[in-house]
């Protein structure tokens, strides 16, 4: 999508300017406490969620690497040091931006099922799998999606050799890296889930039967070796030959809930260009991943119903501004669970759910109070079609990328739940995305639009997003991990750097608020409990919930580029 045809206005300077000074002035005000620096930086910028891949991107930006380089070095050093979110077996969505042509691009690498899946692909016995139990093992495995992505990306966009940008994971995987926290923590509380369940995942993350401690020197020699093949032979490496051979047999041999992949499956797969999808917001355009990625639709929906109203006036966090934001976001998800889903298989109405009467229409459904559990609309192009739910955990990773030529990529990653769905093969995991597929085909005597068919890719809350002003420049890229909740954590950081005009630290610290028109969930340990008796006087059924973003977030200044990490995950922004 060519991005220079398509603004008229001069781009207020006020929407990059110091933080609104309303932030903390009306006692209905919630705030959060940084416990992260905000990272300036003139030239490029680079934010991930482990330090050892934001070292990795700079590097690769350092030595003359655009940012498409800076992102490969990055995915594949987190599916090293952070294997629970993201990695080779594994999907992504990726967002470019080409500074010299103002021309936004994007790259489905989203995993597909196999050609044997059908719609009841998760009953036995004529039972549905209780979720828990479906995402466990070989069945819930789709085709990986992450090599055959990147090297597209790469392709079109790279500056430097394919090989250069596998030598900071292939050397830390050698020489080992410290275990984070968080990946121990993760590890003692997982230790009856997945991972316990195979062989080669228990050995590697619990050697002699105990979940690996913080601060122990972590090697994977498997994952180096895989890497060194790939470097040299390209996708080749990952989907045919000896990796797709023990990857089959991972997936198909499963002690638990065995798959039915097949060497066409990897063998055939493609990562898909697809047109951007865009929306103004405050004389800005916010622009994301087309479906089957649900989250940028339903982010772009938030958006447009929210302009209806002037969040810019009203304190940051505020209950005024929380409920017309979780009404919003309800209204959002009734539409997501009814409409979105592989456009290959479904009729998407984006247009219709986009357009601004329809959200206008929407937005009048927003009282004084909270609202029962609300429907979907009709959107223009609607189809007769049933909602459903498709369970999506809070894990995933996102990277946020700028490079000195002002090229720029936002991807959001996953292998679905944490440690995806516990099966090892040659120093990664695999993923268990087919269970964001719905595990009920049908509901009422309707299809479900994002159930489960053969080469199909689930529906996804995954949000890369990027902001541009009226004469096409990049202002912003904005994404997080948090599973359904994404659409949330992404909305209202764009909510906080638009109308609010706070920078991307201040954005990522921000308690968080979620409503996936189930209830509302406001941020444990954060100012916004106290909120709690207000938003129940509002109707709403509320929650006190840990909310766990992982927002990496960029925004253009006067100087350069601001960088900032979500306080919450172990993220870090570095500049150049």
């Amino acid at each position: 999508m060519n991005l220079s045809c398509c603004f008229a206005l001069v781009f207020s300077s006020s929407v990059l300017s110091a933080p609104a000074n309303n932030k903390a002035t009306d006692p209905e005000a919630a705030t959060g406490v940084s416990q992260k620096v905000r990272v300036d930086s003139a030239n490029a910028m680079v934010v991930s969620a482990n330090p050892l891949a934001t070292k990795a991107g700079q590097q690769i930006l350092a030595a003359g690497g655009s940012a498409t380089d800076a992102a490969i070095a990055v995915q594949l050093m987190l599916g090293l040091v952070e294997p629970q979110s993201s990695g080779i077996g594994g999907g992504l969505f990726m967002l470019h931006f080409d500074q010299a042509q103002k021309k936004l691009q994007t790259i489905d690498g989203r995993e597909t099922a196999p050609a044997a899946a059908h719609p009841d692909w998760f009953k036995v016995d004529g039972k549905t799998l209780d979720w828990r139990t479906a995402y466990v093992g070989g069945k819930s495995v789709g085709s990986p999606g992450v090599i055959r992505a990147l090297f597209d990306a790469h392709q079109r966009w790279g500056k430097l050799p394919w090989a250069q940008l596998f030598a900071p994971a292939i050397q830390t995987a050698e020489q080992g890296f410290v275990v984070s926290p968080r990946l121990a923590k993760l590890l003692y509380l997982y230790q009856d889930g997945g991972l316990s369940r195979f062989a080669a995942s228990k050995d590697y993350f619990y050697p002699q039967g105990k979940p690996l401690p913080a601060g122990h020197l972590l090697k994977n020699p498997a994952y180096a070796a895989l890497l060194k093949k790939i470097a040299s032979q390209g996708p080749a490496a990952f989907y045919l030959g000896d990796n797709a051979k023990a990857l089959i047999a991972t997936v198909n041999l499963a002690a638990v809930n065995p798959g039915q992949l097949s060497a066409a499956d990897l063998a055939g797969y493609q990562a898909i260009e697809r047109t951007p999808i865009c929306q103004s917001y405050r004389k800005l355009n916010v622009c994301g991943m087309a479906p089957p990625s649900s989250g940028s639709l339903a982010v772009l929906q938030i958006l447009g119903m929210l302009e209806q109203y002037d969040i810019a006036a009203m304190p940051v966090n505020s209950a005024t501004a929380l409920h017309l934001f979780a009404q919003a976001s309800r209204l959002a998800f009734a539409d997501r669970e009814r409409f979105v889903a592989d456009p290959a298989f479904a009729t998407v109405p984006v247009e219709g759910l986009l357009s601004r009467d329809y959200l206008r229409k929407r937005a009048a459904l927003i009282g004084t109070q909270d609202a029962q559990h609300v429907l979907s609309g009709e959107p223009e192009g609607a189809t007769a079609l049933s909602s459903s739910q498709a369970v999506e955990f809070e894990n995933t990773s996102h990277f946020s990328i700028v490079d000195a030529k002002g090229n720029a990529v936002s991807v959001t990653t996953s292998i679905e739940n944490a440690f995806g769905s516990g099966l090892w093969v040659n120093g990664y995991l695999l993923n268990n995305q087919l269970t964001d597929f719905s595990l009920e085909a049908s509901v009422d005597n309707l299809w479900v639009a994002n159930r489960v068919e053969a080469n199909k890719r689930p529906r996804s809350s995954m949000a890369p997003m990027m902001v541009f002003n009226q004469q096409g420049e990049l202002v912003m890229l904005a994404g997080s991990p948090g599973g359904s909740r994404i659409i949330n954590y992404v909305a209202q950081a764009l909510v906080a750097m638009i109308d609010w005009q706070l920078d991307p630290q201040q954005a990522a610290d921000l308690p968080k608020v979620t409503h996936r028109n189930d209830f509302l969930a406001l941020e444990q340990g954060t100012d916004l409990e106290a909120l709690l008796p207000k938003m129940q006087d509002l109707g709403y059924q509320t929650k006190i919930v840990e909310l766990n973003s992982g927002l990496h977030l960029i925004k253009k200044s006067a100087t350069g580029w601001q960088g900032g990490a979500d306080p919450r995950r172990e993220g870090q922004a570095l500049g150049l």
